[in-house]
């Protein structure tokens, strides 16, 4: 599932291709991506409008509406993404939503496995309260990080993952915050130490925006990065030991038992 890096980047490619260019028409291809609302009321809310800010909470892009109070909502499940169009090209398979411009071009909602979402909200921040989502990963401070962390029960992976403790994070980056922190996936919150909460905040800061400057392509992170091993047998970058794979919150997590033990 695209996690923050990779909505950071279709934000950015939103910005590039969709803000300040007037809808003459909308397209739905999959009427069942849209959440509490109608082809033809997505239609009439877009006509004639542009979009004139984008933000991001944890996994959710938000773009709002020219000279109004309220916002288009954007979740892209497991394989969503963005695609702009020039006049005449046509839609890419699986577009689920496009949106036609007075000038020509398109800009498509591609949902292959049609699992995300397009619906409306008041103000991305009622949204995250109506959904009970936590502080932006890139948002929170470190000392309400460190509190929150360190308060918490569970295993640490589970606790990056939990979207209501902190949002934007997934199976795939908690991997790599924990290997970069060398933490152990299933040590528990409440047993780091201040100096360990407070590496993995600045490791999480850190894996985030390295991701967002490689357009969340792992191929592209720096030497050293867990992530494009990941989901194959392979050495540990670092000390060239074999990385493993546990079962954690039900998700698959990669990690190094050299550099990330169990006890600490």
């Amino acid at each position: 599932m695209p996690e923050l890096p990779d909505v950071e980047t279709f934000r950015r490619y939103f910005d590039a291709h969709g803000l300040n260019r007037r809808i003459a028409h909308t397209r739905v291809e999959a009427e069942d991506l849209l959440e509490e609302m109608t082809p033809q009321g997505l239609g009439r809310r877009l006509k004639d409008h542009s979009f004139t800010e984008s933000r991001r909470h944890g996994k959710y892009l938000f773009a709002q509406r020219e000279l109004e109070e309220d916002w288009l909502v954007l979740h892209f499940g497991m394989s969503g993404f963005l695609r702009a169009l020039e006049e005449g090209e046509e839609l890419p398979s699986h577009a689920g939503v496009a949106l036609e411009f007075e000038d020509g071009g398109t800009l498509a909602y591609v949902a292959p496995r049609k699992l995300g979402r397009i619906g409306w909200t008041r103000s991305p921040e009622a949204f995250a309260a109506d959904h009970e989502l936590g502080p932006d990963a890139l948002a929170i401070d470190r000392p309400a990080f460190v509190s929150a962390v360190r308060a918490h029960r569970g295993g640490t992976k589970c606790w990056l993952m939990d979207q209501s403790a902190i949002a934007g994070i997934g199976n795939i980056y908690s991997d790599e915050m924990l290997f970069q922190a060398g933490i152990h996936p299933k040590r528990q919150g409440r047993a780091l130490s201040p100096a360990e909460a407070e590496g993995l905040y600045e490791q999480m800061r850190e894996v985030l925006k390295q991701a967002i400057a490689a357009q969340a392509r792992p191929e592209d992170l720096p030497k050293g990065y867990l992530l494009p091993l990941r989901g194959e047998p392979a050495s540990c970058p670092r000390c060239d030991g074999s990385l493993t794979r546990i079962k954690a919150c039900g998700r698959t997590a990669w990690f190094c038992p050299r550099c990330q033990p169990e006890g600490g």
